[in-house]
This record gives structure tokens, C-alpha cells and sequence, in this order.
């Protein structure tokens, strides 16, 4: 990325940021991953409980790795091994966590995160739960409003998500949802669809102020 875009990047992600502190929520920029990774560390203490989402973004970043160091009670889903039993009970366990990590399908300038999910265990821990929650997200997650954020999630995150877990739904074959110009919930009837959930987190209670963290990271990350 050449200065000017940079440049640009930069004070899209200063606007966002500002617009979530109103909001209730705490927001850094991060230049790069490395420096995500170094907030994140930083906000998590040695022994304490987290655990996460489904993010390809965590993984881009190094987080997962950060996770697996052996310095956390990480409830890990993906370790070899798991059960689905034993999976249903860490999406449980999470919302007593000290810490859950997730990224976010979109954030609007207005310091909105905007969420779908298929089981909603990711929406629900974000919503009420755990301690604290790190919302790590690249820049190309940020867009203009809510419009904007449904239309990312149906043209852009739903899809490549789809083709990531091998589902048969219609965005996995023609690249959109078919409601892309639907109502926000409008889409395929496939029993393997993974929107179910729709969720907009925006002005938080004064005594949950700052539970939320965003990690704002100047790449372009996850879907």
C-alpha cells in the first residue's frame, strides 16, 4: 500500500474508532498484525480463562497461536480430539470466560459492529457474558453504515465463509446471496445456510462501557 492509501486507511480507521468510543466501546489502531497481537497480549492476563469465535482473521493475525502458548486456560473447539458434545459444552462455557476473542463481519463508521452467525454462539458471548471481549478486525471490515454492512456480509463474508466450510448454499455457488437485494435476513432456504442470526451492537450501558475492545489493524484481514 503506497503513503496516500495508507494516508486514507488511516483516517477512515481514526473516524471509526472515535465513533465506537462514543459508543461505549474501547478502540485501538493497530498499523499491523504484529502490533494486534502485542494489544491483545497485553490485554490478557497469564492464567485467565478466554477463548473464541470462528475467525479467519485470528488466524491471519497469529492469535490463535498467542492461545495455544500454554500461558492461558484456552477453551480451544478446534483441538484435536474434540467432540461435538464436548464443543456444545465450550460454546457454554464461554460466556463465563475472562476473555472471548472474535472478529466482526462488519463495523460501520458510526461505531456499529454488525454480526451474523449460524449456531449464534458467537453473537450471544459478543452480547452478554464474558469479561471482556477483543473484537479484532482489518480495515477493508469497516464500511459507511448498516446498508453497507449488510450488503458486505451477503457479498462478500457469507460467501467466502460458505466455500471455507464447504456448505451448499447458493452464495457458495454464485458468489451472493440470493437476497442480495432483499430485506437483511432475506436469502437462500438450504438446510446448510449460515445466517441465521443478525445482530447490530452499538451504544453500550454505562456499567458495561469498555467491556468491548475493537483492535482496528491497518491490513486487510479475514472476510
Amino acid at each position: 500500500m503506497d503513503d496516500n492509501k495508507k494516508k486514507l486507511v488511516e483516517m477512515r480507521i481514526q473516524k471509526t474508532a472515535e465513533a465506537l468510543r462514543k459508543n461505549g466501546m474501547d478502540a485501538v489502531y493497530a498499523p499491523t498484525r504484529k502490533e494486534a497481537i502485542e494489544f491483545v497480549a497485553e490485554s490478557l492476563e497469564e492464567g485467565s480463562v478466554v477463548t473464541c469465535g470462528g475467525s479467519v482473521t485470528l488466524q491471519e493475525c497469529g492469535i490463535m497461536n498467542l492461545l495455544r502458548n500454554g500461558m492461558y486456560e484456552f477453551l480451544d473447539r478446534s483441538a484435536p480430539g474434540t467432540t461435538p458434545e464436548k464443543v456444545e459444552e465450550i460454546y457454554r462455557m464461554a460466556f463465563c470466560a475472562d476473555t472471548y476473542l472474535t472478529s466482526s463481519n462488519a463495523i460501520t463508521e458510526q461505531g456499529e459492529l454488525f454480526n451474523v452467525d449460524g449456531n449464534c454462539n458467537r453473537v450471544a458471548a459478543m452480547l452478554f457474558g464474558p469479561k471482556q471481549v477483543i473484537v479484532v478486525a482489518g480495515y477493508n471490515k469497516i464500511v459507511a453504515n448498516l446498508e453497507e454492512a449488510v450488503h458486505r456480509v451477503k457479498t462478500v463474508a457469507a460467501p467466502a465463509n460458505c466455500l471455507r466450510l464447504d456448505r451448499d448454499t447458493y452464495c457458495a455457488h454464485m458468489g451472493e446471496c440470493k437476497g442480495t437485494c432483499g430485506s437483511m435476513t432475506e436469502g437462500c432456504s438450504s438446510p446448510q445456510r449460515i445466517c441465521a442470526g443478525y445482530t447490530v451492537i452499538a451504544k453500550q450501558q454505562p456499567r458495561y462501557e469498555g467491556r468491548i475492545k475493537v483492535v482496528l489493524v491497518g491490513e486487510e484481514l479475514g472476510y
